[in-house]
């Protein structure tokens, strides 16, 4: 059985416009698909470094109440993910009263002879404890570009909320460092001092 010429061209401009308009759709999708997670990430919490640093602030001055009653101790780690920077806390471990403000240093230096521009991304151990642990200053809140040779000191001020869990009395936060392909022009930017006093 034959099918009609013009029939055909039909059925075939036809399923031509259905794909068409599918792939219009599938790009679209995947162009929305990015903001659509970081607000997703800021609205569950998930990866702290998306949130505003000005949200980050106000949960902490709501927690100024310190529990002396308690001691956390908080433990810091520094990774890297095919990035060629030496990256170490300044103190491996401190104990605070939750509710106490916190600053302690992290040190990064690029190995390489060109600038390289690189994302610190936080997790926390017990995972939990990340909605308690409230960050008024931090490296990863923005992009880190480093000149050829460069070594830095950057802060990390935080608060743990009083609100944490008493069985909780160990919380491991710990940064991984991403490469961010295609920056490595950009000027480097100092993270700007943030001085509060030492735990007690």
């Amino acid at each position: 059985m034959s099918t009609h010429p013009g029939r055909l061209a039909a059925e075939n401009r036809r399923l031509l416009l259905r794909l068409s308009v599918s792939a219009a759709v599938m790009f679209g999708f995947g162009f929305l698909l990015v903001p659509f997670y970081e607000k997703i990430c800021e609205v569950t919490g998930i990866n702290n470094f998306l949130r505003p640093e000005a949200e980050q602030g106000a949960r902490a001055v709501l927690n100024t109440q310190v529990d002396t009653s308690r001691r956390v101790l908080v433990q810091f780690d520094a990774n890297l993910h095919h990035l060629p920077w030496r990256f170490q806390p300044m103190q491996r471990s401190i104990e605070v009263h939750p509710g106490q403000l916190v600053q302690v240093e992290y040190e990064v230096s690029n190995t390489r002879d060109v600038p390289v521009t690189g994302q610190a991304v936080p997790s926390y151990g017990p995972q939990l404890a990340g909605r308690y642990f409230n960050k008024m200053d931090c490296f990863c809140f923005e992009q880190q570009t480093l000149a050829p040779g460069e070594q830095r000191t950057m802060p990390v001020v935080f608060v743990v909320d009083p609100a944490l869990p008493a069985d909780v009395t160990v919380i491991t936060l710990s940064y991984t460092f991403f490469e961010l392909p295609g920056r490595n022009t950009a000027a480097a930017q100092p993270p700007k001092p943030a001085l509060v006093e030492g735990a007690s």
